[in-house]
């Protein structure tokens, strides 16, 4: 996987959501002053609004390829780069990790010493298994099929025959991925050699059963122990 570039010096990840986020914003624009003669550039990206800290020229980070690339599980997001690698990072807002990473001293005064970070928004439920297909964290091999815009997702499961009519879940890559989830096992692993073609079934292939059946993540490792 090619992460995506960063500038050289200090990389700070925020979103305007995070009231730990919004509570640094003073301790930034005190590194920007500190760091006037551009010996360690600052850049801000921001998850949500663009706009977000007005005073300091945020980069929306709007499809979080950044932050999914370099694993920001917290913001805010501190990371050092030098040479185009990260050297050093720290997560919410820790007075002495930041002096640290930043080699800054006497950081906001008068803040507390610590306070912890909110989540970021490449690790939220609702997205992250967006994300793993869009960022091409996926494994699965099974082929796909395109449904057409017009065409009725359910009945055309009907006329592939995956169906005897029961209603089922689409197997869509996402919720696929989410499935796998449930198990520790690769997608890959031969479960069973199932009569009478005696074909193989891989975990992969009864995630995605088990998502057209309804089942939950946890359920996975039971539909897999009754094959």
């Amino acid at each position: 996987m090619t992460l995506p570039a960063l500038p050289d010096g200090l990389v700070v990840i925020v979103k305007r959501e995070c009231e730990t986020c919004r509570m640094v914003v003073p301790v930034i624009e005190q590194l920007i002053e500190q760091l006037i003669d551009g010996s360690l550039p600052v850049t801000i990206y921001v998850q949500d609004d663009p706009a977000f800290p007005e005073s300091l020229a945020p980069i929306h980070d709007a499809d979080l390829s950044i932050s999914w690339h370099y694993d920001i599980e917290t913001v805010p997001t501190v990371l050092r780069i030098k040479n185009g690698v990260e050297v050093a990072r720290t997560v919410g807002w820790v007075r002495d990790e930041w002096q640290r990473v930043t080699g800054q001293s006497d950081l906001g005064p008068n803040l507390s010493a610590f306070r912890p970070g909110c989540g970021s928004l490449s690790v939220d439920p609702d997205l992250v298994d967006e994300l793993r297909v869009r960022f091409g964290a996926t494994t699965l091999s099974a082929r796909r099929v395109d449904i057409a815009e017009a065409e009725d997702e359910f009945e055309a499961m009907f006329d592939r025959g995956w169906t005897d009519g029961l209603p089922v879940v689409p197997p869509t890559e996402q919720r696929v991925m989410r499935m796998l989830t449930g198990t520790t096992r690769q997608p890959t692993d031969v479960v069973a050699i199932v009569p009478p073609d005696l074909v193989e079934i891989t975990v992969e292939k009864v995630a995605i059963n088990a998502v057209m059946a309804g089942c939950k993540t946890e359920d996975l490792p039971r539909v897999s122990a009754g094959l």
